[in-house]
Protein backbone atom coordinates (compact mmCIF):
# COMPACT_ATOMS: atom_id res chain seq x y z
CA UNK A 1 0.00 0.00 0.00
CA UNK A 2 1.07 3.55 -1.12
CA UNK A 3 2.60 5.42 2.76
CA UNK A 4 0.89 8.60 1.33
CA UNK A 5 -2.31 6.69 1.50
CA UNK A 6 -2.31 5.56 5.24
CA UNK A 7 -4.64 6.80 7.47
CA UNK A 8 -3.77 7.95 10.79
CA UNK A 9 -4.98 10.19 14.17
CA UNK A 10 -4.08 13.70 13.72
CA UNK A 11 -5.35 14.73 17.44
CA UNK A 12 -7.91 13.66 19.99
CA UNK A 13 -9.55 16.67 21.34
CA UNK A 14 -11.36 16.05 24.70
CA UNK A 15 -13.79 18.95 25.93
CA UNK A 16 -15.80 19.13 29.27
CA UNK A 17 -18.46 22.00 28.63
CA UNK A 18 -19.79 23.72 31.68
CA UNK A 19 -21.91 26.26 31.00
CA UNK A 20 -20.63 29.08 32.81
CA UNK A 21 -19.97 27.26 35.87
CA UNK A 22 -16.84 28.39 37.48
CA UNK A 23 -16.43 25.83 40.11
CA UNK A 24 -17.49 22.99 37.60
CA UNK A 25 -14.56 24.78 35.06
CA UNK A 26 -12.04 24.37 37.98
CA UNK A 27 -12.96 20.81 38.51
CA UNK A 28 -12.79 19.95 34.94
CA UNK A 29 -9.58 21.11 34.15
CA UNK A 30 -8.14 18.96 37.47
CA UNK A 31 -9.88 15.97 35.46
CA UNK A 32 -8.49 16.92 32.04
CA UNK A 33 -5.02 17.54 33.24
CA UNK A 34 -5.62 14.57 35.19
CA UNK A 35 -6.42 12.31 32.14
CA UNK A 36 -4.13 13.42 30.18
CA UNK A 37 -1.15 15.08 31.94
CA UNK A 38 -1.10 18.00 29.52
CA UNK A 39 -2.56 21.69 30.66
CA UNK A 40 -5.83 22.40 29.60
CA UNK A 41 -7.28 25.25 27.79
CA UNK A 42 -11.29 27.06 29.06
CA UNK A 43 -13.24 28.48 26.19
CA UNK A 44 -14.72 31.03 26.31
CA UNK A 45 -17.99 32.11 24.49
CA UNK A 46 -17.54 34.18 20.98
CA UNK A 47 -20.76 36.41 21.26
CA UNK A 48 -23.64 36.68 23.45
CA UNK A 49 -25.77 33.64 23.68
CA UNK A 50 -29.51 33.10 24.35
CA UNK A 51 -27.93 30.73 27.16
CA UNK A 52 -27.59 34.10 28.77
CA UNK A 53 -23.68 34.13 28.60
CA UNK A 54 -21.95 37.23 27.66
CA UNK A 55 -19.02 37.17 25.65
CA UNK A 56 -15.84 36.38 26.73
CA UNK A 57 -17.21 34.45 29.69
CA UNK A 58 -15.56 31.01 30.12
CA UNK A 59 -17.78 28.21 29.33
CA UNK A 60 -15.72 25.04 28.98
CA UNK A 61 -12.34 23.28 29.41
CA UNK A 62 -10.69 21.41 26.52
CA UNK A 63 -7.13 19.70 25.89
CA UNK A 64 -5.69 18.39 22.51
CA UNK A 65 -3.39 15.55 22.25
CA UNK A 66 -1.37 14.82 19.26
CA UNK A 67 1.26 11.94 18.19
CA UNK A 68 1.76 8.70 20.14
CA UNK A 69 0.24 10.52 23.45
CA UNK A 70 -3.34 10.95 21.38
CA UNK A 71 -2.71 7.09 19.96
CA UNK A 72 -2.55 5.83 23.68
CA UNK A 73 -5.85 7.81 24.82
CA UNK A 74 -7.89 6.81 22.02
CA UNK A 75 -7.10 3.28 22.62
CA UNK A 76 -8.27 4.01 26.31
CA UNK A 77 -11.26 5.55 25.32
CA UNK A 78 -11.81 2.65 22.80
CA UNK A 79 -11.89 0.19 26.04
CA UNK A 80 -13.95 2.65 28.08
CA UNK A 81 -16.87 2.46 25.31
CA UNK A 82 -15.94 -1.68 25.16
CA UNK A 83 -14.78 -1.52 21.26
CA UNK A 84 -18.07 -0.93 20.45
CA UNK A 85 -19.02 2.29 17.85
CA UNK A 86 -22.44 3.71 15.82
CA UNK A 87 -21.58 4.86 12.80
CA UNK A 88 -23.68 8.40 13.40
CA UNK A 89 -20.47 8.95 15.31
CA UNK A 90 -18.37 9.35 12.32
CA UNK A 91 -19.25 12.53 9.87
CA UNK A 92 -18.84 12.57 6.37
CA UNK A 93 -14.74 13.41 7.07
CA UNK A 94 -14.40 10.30 9.10
CA UNK A 95 -14.41 12.38 12.23
CA UNK A 96 -15.33 10.30 15.18
CA UNK A 97 -17.07 12.23 18.38
CA UNK A 98 -17.48 9.76 21.81
CA UNK A 99 -18.75 10.48 24.65
CA UNK A 100 -17.78 9.51 27.85
CA UNK A 101 -20.57 9.35 30.40
CA UNK A 102 -18.09 9.13 33.60
CA UNK A 103 -14.51 9.44 33.53
CA UNK A 104 -13.86 6.52 35.66
CA UNK A 105 -15.22 4.58 32.93
CA UNK A 106 -11.79 4.85 31.31
CA UNK A 107 -9.57 2.28 32.28
CA UNK A 108 -6.80 3.10 34.65
CA UNK A 109 -8.69 6.14 35.99
CA UNK A 110 -9.67 6.28 40.01
CA UNK A 111 -12.01 8.14 41.46
CA UNK A 112 -11.75 11.65 42.40
CA UNK A 113 -13.29 13.14 45.62
CA UNK A 114 -12.52 16.96 44.49
CA UNK A 115 -13.74 16.22 41.29
CA UNK A 116 -16.80 14.15 41.30
CA UNK A 117 -18.33 12.68 39.07
CA UNK A 118 -18.20 14.28 35.30
CA UNK A 119 -18.22 13.63 32.09
CA UNK A 120 -16.32 14.51 28.42
CA UNK A 121 -16.71 14.33 24.91
CA UNK A 122 -13.94 13.13 22.57
CA UNK A 123 -13.55 14.40 18.95
CA UNK A 124 -10.87 12.11 16.77
CA UNK A 125 -9.46 13.80 13.58
CA UNK A 126 -8.42 11.07 11.39
CA UNK A 127 -5.61 12.49 8.44
CA UNK A 128 -3.56 11.04 5.63
CA UNK A 129 0.13 12.27 5.16
CA UNK A 130 0.06 15.45 3.41
CA UNK A 131 -2.69 16.97 4.96
CA UNK A 132 0.57 19.59 6.20
CA UNK A 133 -0.79 21.36 2.33
CA UNK A 134 -3.83 23.00 4.23
CA UNK A 135 -2.13 24.07 6.99
CA UNK A 136 0.64 26.17 5.12
CA UNK A 137 0.07 30.24 4.99
CA UNK A 138 1.82 30.69 2.24
CA UNK A 139 -0.28 27.81 -0.12
CA UNK A 140 -3.86 28.24 0.22
CA UNK A 141 -4.90 25.33 -1.55
CA UNK A 142 -7.47 22.57 -0.24
CA UNK A 143 -6.46 18.83 0.43
CA UNK A 144 -7.55 16.64 -3.30
CA UNK A 145 -11.33 15.14 -2.89
CA UNK A 146 -9.31 11.86 -3.30
CA UNK A 147 -6.83 12.44 -0.74
CA UNK A 148 -9.87 13.21 1.86
CA UNK A 149 -10.49 10.72 4.73
CA UNK A 150 -14.36 9.43 4.20
CA UNK A 151 -16.41 7.52 6.61
CA UNK A 152 -16.32 4.14 4.97
CA UNK A 153 -12.32 4.14 5.30
CA UNK A 154 -12.67 5.19 9.07
CA UNK A 155 -14.86 2.29 9.54
CA UNK A 156 -12.35 0.11 7.37
CA UNK A 157 -9.57 1.57 9.62
CA UNK A 158 -11.35 0.68 13.11
CA UNK A 159 -12.33 -2.78 12.76
CA UNK A 160 -9.27 -3.64 11.31
CA UNK A 161 -6.79 -1.72 13.16
CA UNK A 162 -8.11 -1.28 16.49
CA UNK A 163 -10.92 -4.31 16.68
CA UNK A 164 -13.91 -1.70 16.81
CA UNK A 165 -17.52 -3.24 16.38
CA UNK A 166 -19.33 -0.72 14.19
CA UNK A 167 -23.06 -0.68 13.95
Amino acid sequence: MNPMREIRIEKVTLNVGCGGDLQKIERAQKLLEMLTGSKPVVTKSKKRSTFGIAKGKPVGVKVTLRNKKAEEFFKRLLDAVEKKINASQLDKDGNLNIGIKEYIDVPGVKYQHSIGLMGFDAAITFERPGYRIKRRRVCKRDVPKKHKVNKEEVINLLKSKYGVKVE
